[in-house]
């Protein structure tokens, strides 16, 4: 059987998407860069199996595979042993795009700390600036579910990093 390759347009998506894709990848990965690259290129397989239906909105494709793969993942490594989180001191060739969304390591520590609805919730309605009802969608929840996911997220990041400004 024969697979189809998706062609320039897919090509010029990657191209022109995959730094604020793989920005949002790493912060629901909790700010780890490499599990952000594998589930980024995760994600674009899939759209690009499916590049017919996903080119009408490939960015809203993308994103939804993004959110069920982070939930595939976390699903996952509650099933293997912890790993050593990643640290800004680790990685030295970042991307500019990347380097400048993570250079505030306090945030994404902070981030990793929330539960992962509510990581989920405020990665997508602050970060990428979706509305209450993408992300209740991407998100397979209520526009309600929401909304507290990302209050409570947002409520729990602003204690933690004022608790990480008073440890300075």
């Amino acid at each position: 059987m024969r697979i189809a390759t998706p062609g320039r347009d897919f090509d010029d998506f990657v191209v022109g998407r995959s730094a604020a894709l793989l920005r949002t990848a790493v912060l629901l990965c909790g700010g780890d860069r490499h599990a952000g690259e594998d589930l980024l290129q995760q994600a674009l397989l899939k759209v690009a199996l499916r590049w017919r239906s996903a080119q009408d909105s490939p960015v809203a494709y993308t994103r939804a595979a993004l959110v069920n793969l982070a939930h595939d993942r976390r699903r996952w490594l509650h099933r293997r042993p912890a790993e050593e989180p990643w640290t800004a001191v680790a990685e030295r060739g970042m991307t500019a795009a990347v380097d400048g969304a993570l250079a505030r390591d306090e945030v994404v520590t902070a981030l990793r700390e929330l539960p992962v609805r509510q990581r989920v919730a405020v990665v997508l309605r602050y970060w990428e600036d979706l509305s209450v009802e993408e992300t209740a969608h991407l998100m397979a929840c209520s526009t309600g579910t929401v909304k507290s996911n990302a209050s409570r997220g947002l409520d729990r990041l602003r204690t933690l990093l004022d608790k990480a400004e008073v440890d300075r």
